[in-house]
């Protein structure tokens, strides 16, 4: 990999920024002990009416390379993959622009709302932990991200001195469903008493992935085929990042180069002739050059199918000071600048091009107590310029400016935990067209109780009125989509979307027994969503507009410790989306499981995990349903240790033992299998 860009120029600034700001590094491996680095305010998981789930570093690197499957499994999360080279969680129902996903608080500023076959630029497994978010806390962030938001917390910026001077890790594993090696690795040096330099990275290399009962249409007849065409997946990934670090805190600068290269299962080119002709869809009789079916291959091979070349760089400045003045605790800042694109290619021609230059700051105070009030208010402005060009050009040239204002607070009153949140944001949207500019803003607020009525248990409510701006695409698309099968036209008079929102949470928590259920009800106003308004066999003209939508849904789970060698749990989720009368598109079917984590002496651990993800048929028009299917994971580890303050790992993970077909009704390719039985080996070593 190749880097055009001055690292030795980067290090030089770092090392001189002459402010020193400092974050506390938390980390949390256990839930009644988090302090979720998305929450500026120093609170654990009992004060957070809606619990925040946090996946720590020991489990994302063993787990999926992308952000959806790595989340995949967790209660109330599911993916929306599409391939092995992209993936982003759809919570509670909700994906793309109402499912936040950020890279350390800031806006990724990739172009993975645009469409699921667009990976989101973030790496799980070189994250410290990935917090998913909820309640009032959301806003401090984002607006209508009702869902919830997620926030990859990453260790490219250094907030603390290596206690021995320097401190790393190594990781190597081989999967079996797709031939996956990958390689990832960091270390972190003190290069003086205050200044500490951290160089990471990750490589990847997978073959198309092995499908159980995988049928391919080739010429008219079905043939069985043992690797779903198309679905490989490549990538590398290297981070460096420098930090000043004293005691009132740190001042740090990283850069980071992405480049990713992945197949695309089910964009293909049997519909390119088609197009609109007023609200119908209108093909030649031979539709356009390609089959529509894509034949499985090695990675090599691109021209056998469409596939994506993608580069990004990135650079982030963060810092932090403690007691910056009289009457406010810290001081955060944070600035990004994201150089994105990526090429579609099909044969030896690049199709369709996406540009994304990627600007974010913002500026956070966290104020002392006032009247037994902690909190937290700040500032944050984003800018991002969109240039598509090429055979799926749906926009024209965009920029999009959006400035916020936001602010949090929190109380202890008696038995009572109470939690508010308020967000401001105001955007423009530019397009170099004959199309009028877009200006508008939205207001958005949430409050959240935690009562503790009785000992061990705690009784929480969260209500929130939250309003969502329209996206470029979603007010200004026109044209072919191959990867989704439509036409997507705009629509420039969209209004705000607004959503009200209840939770109600019940948890308790005594000794071996600890239990949790949470049930939800989103209502919203101007839903933006593409209706469907005429469709030619798999092709569809879309339009992008507003009704009333409903979503509501259930989470639980149980946990019992029998004894110090075996937890027992069991859990489960639903979630039903209704837009007016009809069923909302894509919306996961309801699941139930259970599982037994197994604590042996001298370092070996196990899991045995068993679900039942139930056939989806409330689907909504154009859509088919999916069948039920059961998943058994199991998995063995064991740590021990090579020297002194040194370590390693060894682990082995059997997935879907049972080999079930497996479609994922979130994805917009839920009619092509997932992988299939495969068995995953690592060794990962610190020091």
């Amino acid at each position: 990999m190749s880097f055009h860009k001055n690292l030795l120029t980067l290090s030089i600034l770092a090392a001189f920024t002459p402010v020193a700001f400092a974050q506390d590094d938390k980390q949390a491996q256990q839930l009644e002990t988090l302090k979720s680095t998305a929450h500026p305010l120093t609170q654990t998981a009992a004060d957070f009416a809606a619990t925040d789930n946090v996946i720590g570093q020991k489990t994302l690197s063993t787990g999926a390379p992308t952000i959806g499957d790595a989340l995949d499994g967790q209660l109330g999360v599911h993916t929306n993959q599409y391939g092995s080279g992209s993936s982003r969680p759809v919570i509670r129902g909700q994906d793309g622009p109402r499912v936040k996903v950020l890279q350390h608080a800031s806006e990724t500023a990739d172009v993975s709302t645009l469409s699921p076959d667009h990976a989101v630029t973030v790496d799980p497994i070189l994250a410290k932990q990935i917090e998913v978010i909820r309640g009032p806390s959301t806003l401090l962030y984002s607006a209508g991200t009702v869902g919830g938001l997620v926030n990859v917390t990453d260790n490219k910026i250094p907030t603390q001195m290596p206690e021995k001077g320097y401190e790393g890790q190594v990781g190597l594993r081989y999967n079996s469903g797709s031939d996956e090696k990958l390689a990832s690795g960091g270390v972190t040096v003190g290069l003086t008493d205050q200044i500490a330099l951290r160089v990471e990275g990750l490589k990847r290399d997978a073959n198309a992935y092995i499908a159980p009962n995988y049928y391919h249409d080739h010429d008219g007849e079905l043939e069985k085929e043992r690797r779903v065409g198309n679905t490989f997946a490549k990538g590398e990934t290297v981070n460096v990042g420098l930090s000043w670090i004293n005691d009132r805190g740190f001042t740090g600068i990283s850069y980071s180069n992405r480049q990713d290269q992945y197949g695309l299962p089910g964009h293909s080119h049997e519909y390119e002739s088609c197009h609109p002709h007023g609200n119908k869809i209108e093909c030649d009789h031979n539709h356009g050059t390609g089959t529509g079916h894509i034949h499985g291959h090695d990675h090599e091979e691109h021209e056998a199918g469409p596939w994506v070349d993608l580069k990004t760089e990135r650079y982030d400045f963060r810092s932090e000071l403690a007691d910056p003045f009289a009457g406010f605790s810290k001081l955060r800042a944070h600035a990004s600048y994201t150089d994105y694109k990526h090429d579609e290619i099909e044969g030896n021609e690049v199709a369709t091009t996406f540009k994304s230059k990627g600007y974010d700051g913002r500026l956070e105070l966290v104020h002392n107590p006032v009247a037994g009030w902690e909190g937290v208010f700040g500032t944050q402005y984003t800018q991002q310029k969109l240039d598509i060009t090429g055979e799926e050009s749906i926009l024209e040239l965009t920029k999009t400016q959006k400035w916020s204002l936001f602010a949090l607070e929190h109380k202890q009153i008696n038995d009572f935990h109470i939690e508010l949140g308020a967000r401001v944001d105001h955007q423009t949207i530019d397009i170099e067209s004959n199309k009028k500019n877009y200006s508008d803003q939205a207001f958005s607020g949430s409050a959240a109780v935690n009562w503790a009525f009785a000992p061990n248990y705690t009784l929480s409510l969260v209500g929130s009125h939250q309003q969502r701006l329209p996206l470029a695409q979603e007010l200004f698309a026109d044209g072919k989509h191959l990867a989704t099968n439509t036409y997507e036209r705009g629509n420039e008079n969209l209004d705000v979307e607004k959503s009200n929102n209840l939770e109600l949470g019940l948890r308790y928590e005594n000794g071996p027994l600890d239990y949790s259920m949470n049930v939800y009800h989103n209502w919203y106003d101007n839903y933006i969503y593409a209706a469907t308004t005429d469709r030619h066999e798999n092709f569809r003209l879309v339009d992008y507009t507003q009704d009333k939508a409903r979503f509501y849904g259930v989470e639980g789970q149980v946990g019992y410790a029998i004894n110090d060698t075996y937890k027992v749990s069991a859990f489960g989720d639903a979630v039903r989306g209704k837009i007016e009368a009809d069923n909302a598109p894509r919306v996961p079917a309801g699941r139930v499981g259970t599982k037994v984590d197994v604590d042996f002496a001298d370092g070996w651990t196990g899991v045995a995990e068993y679900s039942h993800v139930f056939k989806q048929d409330r689907i909504s028009a154009y859509e088919q349903e999916t069948s039920g299917y059961n998943m058994v994971n199991l998995g063995v580890a064991y740590a021990g240790k090579y020297a002194q303050d040194t370590g390693y790992s060894v682990y082995f993970k059997a997935n879907n033992l049972l080999d079930e077909d497996v479609y994922q009704h979130a994805s917009f390719l839920s009619n092509i299998p997932q992988v299939g039985r495969n068995f995953t080996v690592g060794v990962d070593f610190s020091f």
